[in-house]
């Protein structure tokens, strides 16, 4: 893959990392993702054009609203570089369409769902659900041969976040379930190492939080599990193959 479609792909994610920001904000208190156009959340001030470019509009604003200089939170510029970052780095590490298409999506919801997650305790369906057509859409269209593999993934890692959902609602939502499908329809075979991941890193967090808990304090709402598959995802997108051949040499 050439530098100069890595570089494409970077500048195309700092761009959509940009309107991820929207996204992570609006998508949970019910506001349209398109009006009005960005604006300052303290004083309501229109965003100039040459003030929203992603990471660099930032900087020279010194994190301040131009016009009230309110503080800007430095997640703004953080996910838009990180999702440059994990965009260059689907198109590095892959050479398939299929798989940078739909490594780039995955990046595209897995971001939002993971601060949403953290921020709101919620999966937005607004998210999950035209990210699964759009997978569906992309792998049958780019890689028809490899969708049946996609859709029994999809089918298991759904199905069997369902069990424990019914189980154990309280300790899995609906929407860690639809998330743990759309890995599948994404990832295909690679969403097992992306589940290892998620549930290994969530038992250790979820071991801390427990641990800092002083005795007799209150349970809180407990730790979002949506971040931990996010990360799943994200790992399996870059290291999967090399996670699911190891195991099964291992194996062998």
């Amino acid at each position: 893959m050439t530098a100069i479609a890595i570089v494409a792909a970077a500048l195309f994610g700092a761009l959509l990392g940009s309107f991820l920001n929207v996204v992570v904000y609006r998508l949970p208190r019910g506001e349209s993702l398109v009006t009005p156009g960005s604006h300052c959340p303290s004083c309501d001030a229109p965003v100039k054009p040459y003030d929203n470019v992603p990471v660099l509009a930032w900087m020279w604003l010194r994190g301040r609203c131009r016009a009230c200089r309110a503080a800007i939170s430095p997640r703004y510029p953080l996910v838009e570089a990180a999702t440059a970052a994990l965009c260059g780095g689907v198109v590095l590490s892959h050479s398939s369409a299929a798989a940078i298409a739909l490594g780039l999506l995955a990046v595209l919801v897995l971001v939002p769902v993971a601060l949403i997650d953290l921020d709101h305790h919620l999966i937005p369906n607004r998210l999950t659900g035209p990210a699964a057509l759009l997978a569906l859409a992309l792998g049958s269209a780019l890689d028809p041969s490899g969708e049946p593999s996609r859709l029994i993934a999809a089918a298991a890692a759904g199905g069997g976040f369902l069990v424990v959902a019914l189980i154990s609602p309280r300790g899995m939502g609906m929407g860690d379930v639809k998330l743990a499908g759309l890995l599948g329809l994404l990832l295909g075979a690679e969403v097992a190492p992306a589940l290892f991941v998620a549930l290994i890193s969530g038992v250790v967090v979820g071991l801390v939080v427990v641990a800092r808990r002083r005795p007799g304090e209150r349970r809180g709402a407990g730790v979002p599990f949506g971040p931990f598959l996010a990360l799943g995802g994200l790992t399996a997108i870059y290291a999967g193959h090399a996670i699911l051949h190891a195991y099964l040499h291992h194996l062998g």
